[in-house]
């Protein structure tokens, strides 16, 4: 960890599809210079990473919120409940938020760190090396593979495609790739994660 490089503290909700968001959200950071903190002391600003699958998911949710914006102050919000009706009922709840996004939004969450917290122009990539397998969440022996993003269903009783949006399939390459990538730094067991893993590829035909 670099003294004088900028920190962000982060807090990670919800089921192994939000970890992954949040795996490449803190990627990213490391990528461009930030240091991940496990303090809300010794952040400068805090990232919440939000599940809004059920009612319990956001009153704990909004608890979080709430909790990093009385331990630090200064609070991005993204995930499943940063969109919609669940959005305005963040910032009418936590008004004191700096920005809001939603579910995979990774953008706007870097954007947000970069306007409140702009990174040290001294970083040097070659000197702060970041494993090829990027930050992982998980102990060292598994890890989590997202193919895809979203779900072309319509169930009634899931608000996922609300939160989500429709089926967006990675492609092939591109998973198989992160795979050898977890093999070669010592996973032993990937896991296959998304909405719906079983339609993988339609929107790709």
């Amino acid at each position: 960890m670099s003294s004088n490089a900028p920190k962000v503290g982060f807090v990670s909700l919800g089921c192994p599809k939000a970890l992954v968001d949040s795996e490449r959200i803190l990627t990213q950071l490391k990528l461009e210079g930030y240091d991940i903190v496990p303090s809300y002391q010794d952040a400068d600003v805090v990232v919440v990473n939000t599940c809004g699958f059920i009612d319990s998911a956001k009153q704990e949710s909004l608890d979080a919120i709430g909790e990093a914006i009385k331990e630090n102050g200064r609070v991005i919000v993204t995930g499943c409940m940063g969109s919609g009706a669940d959005a305005d009922r963040i910032k009418e709840t936590h008004p004191q938020i700096l920005a809001i996004s939603g579910a995979a939004q990774y953008e706007p969450v870097m954007q947000a760190v970069h306007q409140y917290l702009p990174p040290k122009t001294e970083h040097n990539p070659l000197i702060d090396l970041v494993p090829p397998q990027g930050i992982k969440l998980t102990p060292r022996h598994y890890a989590y593979l997202k193919i895809s993003e979203g779900c072309n269903h319509r169930c009634t009783f899931c608000i996922i495609p609300s939160m989500r949006g429709d089926l967006v399939s990675r492609p092939i390459g591109e998973v198989v790739r992160e795979a050898e990538n977890l093999v070669k730094q010592g996973v032993r067991e990937i896991l296959v994660i998304s909405q719906d893993t079983s339609a993988y590829g339609v929107d790709l035909k």
